[in-house]
């Protein structure tokens, strides 16, 4: 079966990089995992923002209305903070508040901790070497680390900040999209396809990362049963990146 990964651009607005993937289906039982690995504080208000945006559009629309005045041109001069120069300006922050002032609310993510341990498995791989990027030092990709602490539920998906902005921050860029013609991190936050989340956030070079993995469910396996990092992963010499 072909898989299908898509590798977003640098997005300049709040200097992190943004990346998904779109894999492959499988079968499985949805529900919420039990014993993996515990999610803090930052982990939580990741979810928390981008369940604030999912429930709540249209109010969520005006965290992004107070960046109007900070534009000039296509260069972004918050106070405090490092002027930002865009590729779209203010043209992309008008069309991100518009989709949040008309959007209907959808459903927020429930939290996996089966999932959260795989997308762990990202965050301390890359934490110690400074790679960027979905695969991992074993060739995994975030189907094959979900896995090694469960079954999901078709669709999943990854999403990558690299980056030490607030989780606030983060969740305004993915709506923003800044760059990305197809809006591709907007729409992953808002699919109803998907239905619960993994999110793991810690070190790195760049000033932190957060890996969110999403997927449409998932079921955990026994903790006993749960395989170990390190598994050597094949990718097929058909998959398409993009």
């Amino acid at each position: 079966m072909r898989r299908i990964y898509f590798f977003a651009p640098l997005l300049a607005f709040f200097a992190f990089i943004l990346l998904t993937s779109s894999l492959r289906a499988t079968k499985a039982q949805n529900s919420v995992a039990p014993k993996s690995v515990a999610y803090g504080a930052t982990e939580q208000d990741v979810l928390k923002e981008i369940n604030l945006a999912r429930t709540h559009p249209a109010e969520y629309a005006a965290y992004l209305e107070q960046l109007r005045p900070y534009f000039v041109g296509k260069e972004l001069r918050q106070p405090g903070k490092p002027a930002l120069m865009t590729e779209e300006g203010v043209a992309a922050l008008e069309e991100a508040i518009r989709f949040l002032r008309s959007a209907k609310p959808v459903p927020a993510y429930s939290m996996s901790l089966g999932m959260s341990s795989g997308a762990r498995e990202l965050v301390k791989d890359q934490g110690a070497t400074g790679a960027t990027g979905h695969r991992g030092a074993d060739g995994s990709f975030c189907e094959q680390r979900a896995k090694r602490f469960g079954s999901w539920t078709d669709p999943i998906g990854e999403d990558i900040a690299y980056g030490n902005d607030t989780a606030r921050d983060r969740v305004i860029a993915w709506l923003i999209d800044d760059g990305v013609a197809n809006r591709g991190h907007r729409a992953r936050l808002f699919n109803t396809s998907y239905k619960v989340v993994g999110v793991a956030c810690g070190d790195h070079k760049m000033g932190g990362m957060c890996v969110i993995t999403f997927a449409g469910g998932f079921s955990d396996r026994p903790a006993a049963a749960q395989t170990k990092g390190g598994n050597k992963t094949v990718v097929p010499a058909s998959a398409k990146r993009f």
